[in-house]
């Protein structure tokens, strides 16, 4: 079984790599080579010095031969430019997002029609896709069946993939898996150029010490995953087996990833039970109307249904969330915390 993560040194790309190697297999097959494309290669990750692992470093669109070099079984394809960079340079985010994935399609349909594998194609689209347009407002909640309406050129780029997925699975071309990704929180890390980045600052960044701006209103509702959620529903989408009941993928539509919905005031309440007020008063407001516009865009409520049937579920709550991080990612916390509550049992007393 041979694997294939485009944007396999980004965050989630390297969550996800860290979990196929762990696991040994994909779909019921044992790994044998896991091809990391990025542009950019880092490495400072153990997952590099791993024999299965085999890099493709640069522009997706000029390496793809190189990655098809050999028989792939299934693509996790994550590379893109992310929503405020994709808003704010178009050229980019269609070069990127919509003509990247169309040529990795291409060859991908070139290897089966060569007598090679059909391979799974797993895609990561964004809640981007949705929005209010003034002549269909958005329900609540939100399904796949809900009619994308994307209001960023981000969105629409992801939709437009989406289609071709679409259309390239029910040719037999390939075997397309569309999931929806929630906005990923809490990322470690430097700041990224998407729109919804500082609703990862305002936990990072305040642990850290560092003081943070949230560009929203408080009371705007939003729908997150972590990345452990994220991980694991993009490898449920990807080996699930296809056809109808629990537990199966039915049909070609996407599958919107479990969304945990929370108001930004609400994360900075959690954040303060958690840290304490010291860092949460590192945190202030300041508008940014281009960020609110994209980002309010984006549903908060959503039908998990589809998820459920495949034994996924959201993040229990946001204190689950930033519990999360300070346990994966302790080095990068600067601040004095309280100690975590108790709750007593029959047998001891153990942290919450």
């Amino acid at each position: 079984m041979r694997v294939v993560i485009t944007g396999g040194f980004g965050f989630v790309g390297a969550q996800l790599a860290a979990e196929v190697l762990r696991r040994g297999a994909f779909g019921g097959a044992s790994l044998t080579e896991l091809v990391l494309a990025d542009r950019f290669v880092r490495d400072d990750l153990p997952l590099t010095v791993d024999g299965r692992v085999r890099v493709v470093e640069g522009d997706l669109l000029d390496s793809l031969d190189d990655v098809f070099a050999e028989p792939v079984d299934a693509v996790i394809h994550l590379a893109s430019a992310v929503s405020a960079e994709a808003e704010a340079d178009f050229d980019l985010g269609m070069r990127a997002n919509l003509e990247t994935t169309s040529a990795l399609l291409a060859a991908a349909r070139r290897q089966g029609e060569a007598g090679g594998p059909v391979p799974v194609v797993v895609f990561s689209s964004s809640v981007a896709v949705y929005g209010s347009d003034a002549a269909l407002p958005l329900p609540s909640p939100v399904t796949e069946a809900t009619l994308p309406t994307p209001q960023s050129s981000y969105g629409a780029q992801k939709y437009v993939c989406e289609q071709l997925i679409a259309d390239y699975t029910r040719k037999g071309f390939i075997d397309g898996r569309v999931t929806r990704l929630m906005t990923v929180a809490v990322r470690p890390g430097k700041p990224n150029a998407a729109a919804s980045g500082f609703l990862s600052g305002m936990v990072r960044e305040p642990l850290a010490g560092i003081p943070s701006v949230v560009p929203v209103s408080p009371g705007l509702a939003v729908a997150l995953a972590s990345p452990r959620a994220t991980v694991e529903g993009i490898l449920t989408v990807a080996e699930a087996e296809r056809g109808t009941g629990p537990g199966k993928l039915e049909g070609r539509l996407p599958v919107n990833l479990p969304a945990l919905t929370v108001t930004v005031e609400q994360m900075l309440a959690t954040l303060r039970r958690v840290a304490g007020d010291a860092v949460a008063d590192l945190v202030t407001f300041g508008p940014d109307p281009g960020v609110e516009a994209i980002v309010g865009s984006w549903p908060a409520h959503f039908d998990n249904a589809r998820a459920h049937a495949l034994g996924l579920e959201p993040d229990r709550d946001f204190e689950a969330v930033v519990r999360q991080y300070l346990a994966d990612r302790p080095d990068a916390v600067e601040v004095p915390l309280p100690d975590p509550p108790v709750v007593r049992t029959d047998r001891a007393r153990v942290p919450r």
